[in-house]
């Protein structure tokens, strides 16, 4: 038997319909307790954005996982897709995605992350747009504008020490510093257009800049992944032990689950 699970949160709570397909609410469902009781032939779907994807890795016990899952694009972002060249709207097999998941640790949790751990503008925009799903439900999120809002004047940027594999640096002006296990994060960023996220490293991306106006001219530079090539403003390193440290605490998020008043976070593959 196939289970659909449907996340009824994402694509900004537009409502899926299947015909033929009985969906069950994958936010009431025990995930461990659900899989337990399932038969070896059984099959899941889980229909969602990366947020469902994100749920789910950190609902379940990954290493007794024995049947097969799917993901069924249903987001507004849907960067994981992106990520691994499918499209949104048709089953694919998520199991072989579900190894070698990084571990981010920040005020006291532990997480799985399956696209990125973000920390500065990007936890920002998340904690903006949650206050805006509550004012407003079913208004849809527009990330872009209230990440022009941020780089215009809303968000400060910060001073950072940044470890990567035991090697400290130090920056100021810091408006964001993710850490990548695929290219793409925040709704079709690629903010790391080398990253495999089959290897066995992961990209932090450390975005800099006095100015706010010339990081606003280089932001559409990062949805096409060419502000690497910007050295006065951005630095890559590529490691598997991440910690990183603000001189004050901001919103940070992983797969875009706010985390709010972080001042650092350690992520390890």
């Amino acid at each position: 038997m196939k289970y659909y699970l449907y996340n009824p949160k994402s694509n900004n709570g537009i409502r899926l319909s299947l015909p033929g397909v009985k969906l069950i609410n994958a936010l009431k469902v025990d995930y461990r307790e659900f899989f337990a009781g399932l038969k070896p032939e059984d099959e899941v779907v889980l229909i969602g954005g990366d947020g469902t994807i994100n749920y789910f890795i950190n609902h379940i016990d990954l290493s007794a996982l024995s049947n097969n899952v799917y993901f069924y694009g249903n987001g507004s972002g849907n960067d994981f897709l992106h990520d691994i060249g499918e499209e949104a709207g048709k089953e694919v097999l998520l199991n072989p995605y579900l190894t070698n998941l990084p571990i981010v640790r920040v005020k006291g949790g532990e997480y799985r992350f399956i696209n990125n751990m973000g920390f500065g503008i990007d936890g920002y925009c998340c904690e903006v747009a949650d206050k805006q799903r509550v004012r407003k439900p079913s208004k849809k999120i527009n990330y872009a504008a209230i990440a022009i809002k941020g780089l215009l004047y809303a968000f400060k940027p910060h001073k950072a020490i940044v470890e990567v594999d035991g090697k400290r640096y130090r920056f100021s002006n810091v408006w964001m510093a993710p850490t990548m296990k695929g290219r793409y994060y925040g709704g079709g960023m690629m903010a790391a257009p080398d990253q495999d996220r089959r290897s066995d490293h992961l990209t932090v991306v450390i975005s800099c800049s006095r100015s706010r106006l010339k990081l606003l001219k280089a932001f559409p530079s990062f949805f096409k992944g060419e502000h690497v090539k910007r050295k006065d403003i951005v630095t890559v390193f590529t490691g598997k032990k991440i910690h990183i440290r603000f001189a004050r605490p901001c919103a940070a998020m992983y797969d875009g689950e706010t985390v709010l008043n972080v001042t650092e976070y350690w992520a390890e593959l």
